[in-house]
């Protein structure tokens, strides 16, 4: 495939450099939570849930806003009373996971107080809405629901043929563009399925020395199996 045919695919998404990371691709899935990053720190809020599925690019973003802001990274497993004065010293704190369990749940309430008390930001990443979440303790299940959240969808169509063009060609890969749309509409909808189908491919390149058309990402497509296998 052409470099100007590639270009056109990805036309109207943003490449953005993700400060040392690999290049994130902006698209209307994610743009919010682009949106929140890039207004730091003009945050209205204090403290936000970025809120997407699994594999959605959450863990990418807390990284983004982590490497601005000079935040340190906890998993939620892992805050601790001892996390939380970090915050008071650095203002800015990165908190992932927070809906797969809390180490506990009263450094949490302290934490959010304490940004109320003195300041800063604090970045919490979850899967699902903080209603949501499993919180024992009344005062903070309250707090927890209070929280403005800002979301990050699957990856729609349109991101998915950019970052399978984007990976196909860190591999040298040269995919044709009905490759790519066939892909991009009949894959599961994550970043970590695109990971894994380029990964399959790049496999069955080498093994059967073929170019990658539509027919070869039908086959691996088969193989690890799509969500749908109907004609185009």
């Amino acid at each position: 495939m052409s470099a100007g045919r590639a270009e056109q695919l990805v036309l109207d998404l943003a490449l953005r450099p993700a400060l040392g990371a690999e290049d994130f691709i902006v698209s209307g899935s994610n743009r919010p939570a682009v949106d929140l990053v890039d207004s730091y720190p003009g945050w209205r809020d204090r403290v936000v849930a970025l809120v997407g599925p699994e594999g959605s690019g959450k863990s990418h973003l807390a990284h983004v806003w982590q490497l601005r802001s000079g935040a340190p990274l906890v998993m939620a497993s892992e805050l601790t009373d001892d996390v939380v004065r970090q915050h008071a010293e650095r203002r800015a704190l990165v908190v992932e996971d927070i809906d797969r369990g809390l180490k506990d749940e009263h450094a949490v309430f302290h934490l959010i107080n304490q940004v109320r008390d003195i300041g800063g930001h604090v970045l919490m990443t979850a899967r699902s809405a903080p209603g949501t979440w499993s919180i024992a303790m009344p005062d903070l299940r309250s707090r927890a629901r209070a929280l403005p959240v800002v979301p990050i969808g699957e990856p729609d169509e349109a991101l998915l043929r950019a970052v399978l063009i984007k990976l196909l060609g860190d591999r040298q890969l040269m995919a044709s563009p009905a490759a790519v749309a066939h892909l991009a509409r009949h894959m599961e909808r994550s970043m970590r399925a695109a990971i894994r189908m380029v990964e399959a491919i790049d496999r069955r390149v080498w093994q059967a020395k073929q170019p990658v058309t539509r027919d070869l990402v039908r086959d691996v497509l088969a193989g690890i199996g799509a969500r749908d296998h109907d004609e185009d």
